[in-house]
């Protein structure tokens, strides 16, 4: 069975990946400037600073000397970023020296940024005057919270977590759900390695899912990412106005409303409130292992609020989970089956249908241990090992009882008349490398699809030559 590895992109290799005019565009807003710079390597952000104020080229030879030479391979990984991200411009100097010049947008703007000055990022609010149903920070803290659990608690299959269709849409072609024979999404393994992640991970996964289909919307890009990086610095608790937006990043607005980014109290509302989750995004660009624990908003997915681990293991394959959070007993659920059911206790079972149910929906057995190591309580995680051997060696022999199997398309091939005509076509099918399964007993063959062909007209001719 395949498995699928869960890629998160950091900020840089996604805009790597971008053609130089988005990039070109995208260095016209300050916002973007500042967190591009915020993102690069030590030494690079020395590189732009040193240029930040020179209009000419600078020689390469001189570059060369800002860094003693056994540093001279982190600056050459530097320069590459810089000019990979087209930062700097290769140049030719008087004489035929090479040289290298910052990008004149990003230049100027990372001025702007630093220096101050420029246009205001948003319109003010005042006009408006005073809002009569403002939040602070612990609303917004909380209705953040609510908003992304809905997501994932859709995701775990929870019955009473409902999302919109383009929601559920972008879950599916993210590879976090799938959607068979018009049934409802259920998570996959790249799902699961999903919810494992912390929320600041999980949330800027998540959106360059969302860029990525964004032209396919017909929205700018160029657009959306200013908008998401000036978000990054806005004031937690206070209000901005939409003023002045396109019909686009509206719809951006609403969608970022769905993910517990922004507050808007209706569609309608002339303002909104970025949450933590949206001002922390930055904090989930510069990649992230499977299993981080640990959100801004003091709820982590991997542990309780105080930090502490929650699950009991035993040998006798009973799981104690000492938690009411209602996402947690979900994701407990996708690979046991649940026993009792108390105010802060629940107990389940790992059976070998359940493990096998999960690793049918693409959830493996490394996936599960992992999960009930990283969750452990304060007084299994004092133990070596963590998990009971019995456990985890029994959940990967669960996973190889369906893994005995390997399953391939083919043709068969059977009444051959006689003994010697069966081994020639399948002496035939073996030189060419396409035989899959063959049994002289019962003269039965099966050869690959592409292979079949071949084989088919090699048969013919056989047939006609006798």
């Amino acid at each position: 069975m395949s498995r699928v590895q869960l890629q998160c992109k950091n900020l840089q290799q996604f805009l790597r990946g971008l053609s130089p005019p988005t990039l070109d565009r995208l260095y016209g807003h300050p916002a973007t400037c500042l967190a591009v710079f915020r993102e690069l390597p030590g030494l690079a952000q020395a590189g732009v600073l040193r240029m930040l104020f020179l209009e000419q080229p600078l020689p390469q030879a001189a570059v060369g000397l800002w860094v003693k030479k056994e540093h001279s391979r982190e600056q050459q990984q530097s320069q590459e970023v810089l000019l990979e991200l087209r930062l700097w411009h290769p140049h030719t100097l008087p004489g035929g020296l090479p040289g290298v010049a910052l990008h004149p947008n990003f230049r100027q703007n990372l001025r702007v940024a630093l220096l101050g000055g420029g246009k205001a990022w948003s319109d003010d609010t005042a006009p408006l005057g005073p809002d009569r149903h403002a939040r602070d920070v612990p609303a917004l803290d909380k209705y953040a919270e609510e908003r992304w659990e809905v997501v994932l608690h859709f995701m775990v299959g929870s019955p009473s977590a409902a999302v919109s269709q383009d929601l559920a849409q972008l879950l599916v072609q993210a590879g976090l759900m799938k959607s068979e024979g018009g049934e409802p999404p259920c998570i996959t393994s790249a799902g699961f390695q999903f919810l494992l992640l912390d929320t600041p991970a999980q949330l800027w996964f998540f959106i360059l899912q969302y860029l990525r289909g964004a032209e396919a919307r017909g929205m700018d890009l160029v657009e959306i990412l200013n908008f998401l990086f000036q978000l990054s610095f806005s004031t937690l608790g206070k209000d901005y106005s939409v003023e002045g937006m396109s019909e686009s990043l509206l719809t951006f607005l609403q969608h970022l409303r769905e993910f517990g980014l922004v507050f808007q109290r209706k569609r309608k509302s002339r303002r909104f409130y970025p949450t933590r989750l949206a001002i922390a995004l930055a904090s989930g660009t510069a990649g992230t292992s499977l299993g981080t624990s640990g959100t801004s908003l003091g709820t982590s997915l991997g542990t309780e609020p105080d930090g502490h681990g929650f699950i009991l293991v035993e040998t006798n394959y009973r799981i104690y989970a000492y938690t009411d959070s209602e996402l947690q007993v979900a994701l407990i659920a996708l690979f046991s089956e649940l026993l009792y059911r108390f105010p802060n206790l629940v107990v389940a079972q790992v059976t070998r249908d359940s493990v096998q149910a999960a690793i049918a929906n693409g959830i493996t057995a490394d996936q599960i241990i992992h999960f009930l190591r990283t969750r452990a309580h304060p007084v299994m995680a004092k133990q070596s090992p963590v998990l009971p051997p019995t456990i985890t060696d029994q959940i990967r022999l669960w996973e190889l009882e369906r893994d005995r199997l390997r399953f391939s398309e083919g043709v068969l091939y059977n009444q051959f008349l006689s003994q010697v005509d069966f081994e020639v076509l399948r002496d035939h099918a073996r030189a060419l490398g396409v035989l899959v399964f063959e049994n002289p007993a019962r003269r039965l063959m099966v050869v690959t699809p592409a292979g079949h062909p071949d084989v088919k007209r090699f048969w013919k001719r056989q047939k006609h030559n006798g």
